[in-house]
């Protein structure tokens, strides 16, 4: 009999089923088509080879969206479990003023809006109708009406999160798929203690130290030659 969200029940393993499509590259939210400004960094030389790559992805997550997508993740889901529509709208507020380019604005949109459209369609028991939401709030919104563990949430996004951004990299350095593979491993620690932070990490906590990656986003929008679209 299924019982908690905490426990090893049968209701936890749908949940993990649930969240691993979600978060899956088979998921249609076209992730694959961003880079999250790491295309200019390539072509600047400041990411070149799979450790400087880990260098950047681990700046991302500590101390740059990924960590400040995480707590907006958070406190959707503690939005959704609530059914707390107006603490679910000062997130999705946040969520849009964050964005340092024009480019990642559309990266988190465009994601958000996918997501919750497809979710919406596939789920439609917990679809959230007429709202617009970034993908960080879309993703903990519907992760906390469907009973997802916050913690399996969390750490699925960041790992998801990064193994975009590695993705984008094997493309466009280029590397080999066994090196994108040992990044995308050496980032567990990172990511983890992150998901940690994040899930009890008030909204005004978010701030970030990542100002090559913010501008690399900005110089994107400029880019002549390029793949993707962040």
């Amino acid at each position: 009999m299924a019982t908690g969200m905490g426990t090893g029940t049968a209701m936890d393993d749908a949940a993990l089923y649930k969240v691993s499509v979600w978060l899956s590259p088979a998921f249609p939210v076209g992730g694959y088509t961003y880079s999250h400004g790491l295309e200019w960094a390539i072509e600047a030389g400041e990411v070149r080879d799979a450790e400087s790559l880990r260098d950047w992805l681990e700046t991302c997550l500590a101390h740059g969206a990924g960590r400040s997508d995480a707590i907006l993740l958070a406190a959707a889901w503690r939005a959704a479990c609530a059914d707390d529509r107006a603490a679910l709208a000062t997130v999705e507020e946040l969520a849009a003023a964050l964005s340092p380019s024009r480019e990642r604005a559309l990266e988190t949109h465009q994601q958000g809006q996918a997501f919750a459209r497809t979710a919406a369609a596939v789920w439609p028991e917990a679809a959230l109708d007429g709202a617009t939401l970034r993908y960080p709030v879309a993703v903990g919104w519907t992760a906390g009406r469907h009973q997802v563990p916050l913690r399996a949430t969390l750490i699925c996004f960041l790992q998801a999160f990064a193994a975009n951004i590695v993705s984008a990299g094997v493309r466009a350095i280029p590397l080999g798929q066994t090196d994108g593979q040992r990044v995308t491993a050496a980032l567990a620690e990172c990511a983890v203690a992150i998901a940690g932070e994040a899930e009890t990490a008030p909204l005004d906590e978010i701030g970030g130290a990542a100002l090559r990656i913010d501008l690399a986003s900005l110089h994107h929008e400029t880019q002549y030659s390029r793949l993707f679209r962040s």
